[in-house]
């Protein structure tokens, strides 16, 4: 269970600088240290008989159950599980990351961190990104704008492909509208094809029903209002009002991920991670209003001791 911001003390729970973050991540103990408070907030949980007992502190760092005296580590069966980079490491990276306004490529944290390769920048930051989403997080609710986009470049609908052949992904954007004015959150996702199907799945899975779906006149949203959404259905033919003014929230939202993957990344994005880095994306506009870094830092490392591990070779065969 997350801790509540208002319980959070800037200083105290998180650091607020980056002379503070050296100061408290100075060796490996201490990211220990910080991450076992972070996973066991009200005292240690054994992961295999959920037992409250306090564990006996074993010479090689690892936790044995008084209970059923099964061994496991502050990383075990969390994102940091056998991972072979130093935790601190792992927590400059989460630092870089989160204080960075449009984040930072592996290329940029292999050199801030001196790592000794490029594969395991890449790695790190695909498993951070893969932290990124929170599983217990709430459904979008209320009016929600729904609408496909295609990454890579504006190119008609009726083609997947640019000039050069190369295939454009294919990617559901869902925004929150607030009153009077403003965007709230949002979820992106790739599909093979903007289908019924599709649509229809991405919309269940990350809008709460009895929202009202905005959508334009396409057949793909037909029947959505027998799924427990009311519908609201916006015709561009023959209308005089362009597009990106009567469905604001999707077109600038599509806007800024296609700009923020160019600036950031270079467009160096492949299809198979594009989930990632629309997870990323996704993590840092639902957080844009947020004023402390650090508070993001705390966030970020709170879900990874909560998400399951992932290995190199599942990320690069998604």
């Amino acid at each position: 269970m997350k801790t509540s911001s208002y319980l959070l003390k800037a200083g105290v729970d998180y650091p607020t600088s980056w002379g503070e973050f050296v100061d408290w991540f100075h060796d490996e103990q201490s990211c220990i240290s910080y991450l076992y408070k972070l996973r066991w907030p009200n005292g240690f949980i054994c992961p295999s008989c959920s037992s409250h007992q306090s564990p006996y502190q074993l010479s090689n760092g690892k936790l044995k159950c008084h209970a059923c005296r099964s061994q496991c580590s502050v990383t075990s069966s969390t994102l940091f599980d056998k991972t072979r980079t130093p935790m601190k490491s792992w927590f400059a990276a989460v630092w870089f990351i989160t204080n960075q306004k449009n984040g930072v490529s592996a290329l940029g944290v292999q050199r801030l961190l001196g790592l000794g390769s490029y594969q395991t920048a890449w790695s790190l930051m695909h498993k951070l990104r893969h932290a990124m989403v929170d599983p217990e997080r709430d459904k979008l609710s209320g009016i929600v704008e729904v609408d496909e986009t295609l990454i890579g470049g504006v190119v008609p609908l009726s083609s997947i492909k640019n000039q050069q052949g190369k295939r454009k992904a294919v990617v559901l954007v869902a925004v929150e509208l607030l009153s009077p004015s403003g965007f709230g959150r949002i979820r992106l996702r790739q599909v093979e094809s903007a289908t019924k199907e599709h649509i229809h799945q991405f919309i269940q899975d990350v809008i709460e029903p009895g929202s009202t779906i905005c959508s334009d006149g396409s057949q793909a949203y037909k029947q959505i209002d027998k799924k427990g959404y009311k519908h609201n259905r916006i015709v561009h033919l023959g209308s005089s009002v362009p597009a990106h003014e009567t469905m604001a929230g999707v077109h600038r939202v599509s806007s800024l991920c296609k700009r923020w993957l160019l600036g950031t990344y270079q467009g160096a994005v492949k299809a198979k991670q594009l989930d990632y880095y629309l997870d990323e994306f996704t993590f840092r506009f639902n957080r844009r209003k947020s004023d402390s870094r650090g508070l993001l830092f705390y966030r970020l490392l709170e879900q990874a001791v909560r998400s399951k591990p992932i290995t190199y070779q599942s990320i690069k065969n998604r």
